[in-house]
C-alpha cells in the first residue's frame, strides 16, 4: 500500500533531519581546533652601539665612541663585552658631544676598546602600571596647617 503524500513528506523530513544532525556532529568533531597562543614578548637582541674610547683615572665613568647617531635614552642600561668574559654595566648619562657619549660605570670592569651594547626595554601594560607611582586622590593628600610654616622660621632678635 503506497504512503500518502503527507506521510512521504514527513518520513523524508525526519530522515533528512537525522542525517543533518548526525553528519553535522561528526564534522564538528573532526574540525581542527585552532587555539590562539598568547603572543610571546619580542625580545630584541642587544645592539652594538659603540666602543669604550677612554676611561678617566677614577674609573667612575667612561666615554663611549658611538657607531652612528647616539639615540640611547638617558638612564638606559648599557652592557660591555671585553676580551674573554669581562663585562660591565653602564648607565647612560645623556651627555654627548659629537660621536662621544658619557656613561657611569655601575658594575664590572672595562678597558679601552670594549664593545658597548644596548638592549631596548619592551614596555608591557603590566610593567607600565607597576612603574607608575601611586598618586593618592586629591582629597587624600596630606595638608599642612596654615601656621606650620611660620612655626619653623627662626627669629633673629
Amino acid at each position: 500500500m503506497p504512503l500518502s503524500f503527507p506521510l512521504k513528506w514527513l518520513s523524508r523530513m525526519l530522515c533528512g533531519c537525522f542525517l543533518c544532525t548526525t553528519l553535522g556532529s561528526c564534522m564538528a568533531s573532526k574540525a581542527k581546533v585552532v587555539e590562539e597562543k598568547p603572543k610571546k614578548k619580542e625580545i630584541q637582541p642587544p645592539k652594538l652601539v659603540g666602543r669604550i674610547a677612554s676611561i678617566p683615572a677614577d674609573h667612575r665613568f667612561v666615554l663611549i665612541q658611538s657607531y652612528g647617531k647616539w639615540e640611547i635614552p638617558t638612564g638606559s642600561t648599557l652592557t660591555t663585552q671585553g676580551d674573554g668574559e669581562k663585562t660591565a654595566n653602564l648607565l647612560a648619562t645623556g651627555e654627548n658631544l659629537g660621536q662621544y657619549a658619557a656613561a657611569d660605570l655601575q658594575a664590572g670592569q672595562v678597558e679601552v676598546g670594549d664593545a658597548v651594547y644596548f638592549r631596548p626595554v619592551i614596555k608591557t601594560p603590566e610593567a607600565t602600571e607597576t612603574a607608575t607611582p601611586h598618586q593618592p586622590p586629591e582629597n587624600q593628600k596630606p595638608t599642612l596647617p596654615e601656621n606650620s610654616q611660620q612655626e619653623n622660621v627662626q627669629k633673629n632678635n
